[in-house]
This record gives C-alpha cells, structure tokens and sequence, in this order.
C-alpha cells in the first residue's frame, strides 16, 4: 500500500514538473518573441533605417549595453548615417589595423602604432564632419521651416499638426527630424521635451532660437505667426552671414589640414631618399621621443589653427 502511494506521489510530482517546464518553456518563447518585437520597434522609430540587413548583430547588442555604444549611437544618429554602432566599430578596427600594416611596412614598426591612433583619430573627426554637415544643411533649411510653419498656424492649425506638415513637405535632413518629433508628439511625448531632444541632436544658435519660439508660444498661446515671420527674416540673413563667413575662412580650414600632412609627406620623403633612415632614428629613444613629440605639436598646431579660425555667429 506504501508503495502504491510513492508511486502514484512520484507520478504526480514527475508530470507537475513536466507542466511546469512546459509553462516554463512557454513563457521563455513568448518573452523571446516580445523582445524581438520591441527591439523591431525601436529600430523603426529609432534613427537607424531597416531597409537592409544589419550586420554583427550579437556584437551591437553588446554594445547598446554599454556607455560607449550609447554614446556612439546618439552620434551615429546625429550624423544621418546609415550604420549601426556594431558597423561603425567593426570598420573603424579594419581602418585602424590597415594604417597599422601600412605604417609598419611602409615606414617603420614604430609607426604602426601610431598609425593605428591616427585611424580612430580619423574616425572620431570622420563623425563630426557628418555631424556638423548634417547641422549645417538643418541651419539652410530653417528658414523654409520657419515660413511653412508661419503659414500654417495662420491658416488656423495646431502646432502639432504643423511640424507634420513641415515633415512632410520638407527634404532630409529636417524632414527627417521632423518626422521623428510628430512620431514622438503622435506617443504622447510633451512638446518641450521632444523639441529639446532635437535641439541636443542637432545643437544650433538657429535652432534654439527656433524652438524657444515655438515652446514660449505653445505655453502662453502668444503671437507665433507674428513671431515666426520675423524669425524667418532672421534666420535668412544668418544664413547669407554664414556663408560669407564660411567663403572668407576656407583658406585657413585648408591650411589646419595640410600642416600635418605636409609632416607625414616630410616621413615618406625621409624614407624614400635614404632607404632605413626611419628605422636607424626610430631605433633609439631619443629619436622615438623626438617622433612622437613632432606627432604632437602637429596635433597642436591642428587644433589651435582650427580654434583660431572659428568664428560664431
């Protein structure tokens, strides 16, 4: 009789651990199947595009936990760029082993590392090129916006519906912009917050005047027709400024670009009229201490040539 009853207990605790793994396995799949949902989502409504196959999946999920990855999105996403952080990082790797072998095998050893520097070097500045680009075809577009949207809160619209218009109407990259900030406004995001998040995307005197104007109106329901024809005559003339301004510094913005390369040409010059003259003077400290002292006062001079001549306005 006991062994009756151990059986039939064996038999119920055996198919309660059958249906709880079930259970288990189930709510595993669903959970799975919700995540893949949600990380679809937020690619559609994030900055990154999905018309093609993204590459290095594993790794740019990775790299969305960590601080860097999250930093390096945000950047992606205000430089318009179609890449994922995973992309960007994984070319900049290849770029920097490339300037490595180069460098070894067309100088010296002692080069390949610091070739491999000027490769994430070249990638950081790489980014805030097509970032201050990106902002800069924003700056040209702000006048058309500023009109777009004059015209259509005094045709009797809400401030809503008129940045969707402005999305609609608009080229990229402001249309694009746009677009995610009445996708934003359509979730029930406040009109503060996802002006700010534009604004910190995209930064610009222009732009925060802009946005100050639409907030101010928005809140105290003031004269934003009025105010935005006058800011369309402003951001028209901050505009031909910029350019003159832009036209008359093009020779300096040149000038912080040849200093080193001239520098790097002196190298290859060196090495070719001498075969192994880098590798007899990068030989010794001394002339390792002297290379790297040279890299440095060519960033320098880089950096206070480019300071020098930025002018804001």
């Amino acid at each position: 009789m006991q062994l009756h009853t151990l059986v039939q207990l064996t038999a119920g605790v055996t198919l309660l651990t059958c249906v709880l793994a079930v259970m288990g396995l189930h709510a595993y799949a669903m959970g799975r199947a919700q995540r893949a949902e949600l990380a679809d989502r937020l690619s559609k409504t994030g900055q990154v595009q999905v018309g093609r196959r993204r590459r290095f999946p594993a790794l740019d999920r990775r790299l969305r936990r960590t601080r860097l990855g999250r930093r390096l999105e945000l950047r992606l996403a205000a430089t318009g760029l179609d890449l994922t952080p995973a992309e960007f990082f994984v070319s900049m790797l290849a770029t920097v082993a490339a300037l490595w072998v180069i460098g070894q095998a067309a100088l010296a050893p002692f080069f390949g590392p610091l070739a491999g520097l000027l490769g994430i070097g070249a990638a950081v500045q790489f980014l805030n090129w097509q970032r201050q680009k990106r902002i800069e075809r924003f700056i040209n577009q702000l006048p058309e916006l500023a009109r777009i949207m004059a015209n259509a809160t005094q045709a009797g619209l809400a401030l809503r519906t008129a940045i969707g218009m402005a999305a609609e109407e608009l080229e990229a990259p402001a249309g694009e912009e746009l677009a995610k900030v009445a996708h934003q406004l359509a979730l029930g995001a406040s009109m503060d917050d996802t002006l700010s998040e534009l604004t910190d995307r995209l930064p610009s005197r222009e732009l925060v005047v802009l946005v100050t104007t639409l907030v101010l109106s928005n809140r105290a329901g003031g004269q934003v027709v009025s105010a935005l024809r006058n800011l369309t005559e402003t951001l028209e003339e901050r505009k031909e400024t910029r350019r003159e301004i832009r036209t008359q510094l093009s020779q300096v913005n040149m000038t912080s670009y040849a200093v080193p390369v001239l520098g790097v040409g002196a190298l290859f010059l060196m090495n070719g009229v001498k075969d192994g003259a880098l590798d007899r003077m990068t030989g010794s400290p001394v002339g390792q201490g002297a290379v790297i002292i040279a890299f440095a006062l060519y960033a320098v001079g880089f950096v206070l040539i480019r300071r020098m001549s930025r002018i804001d306005v």
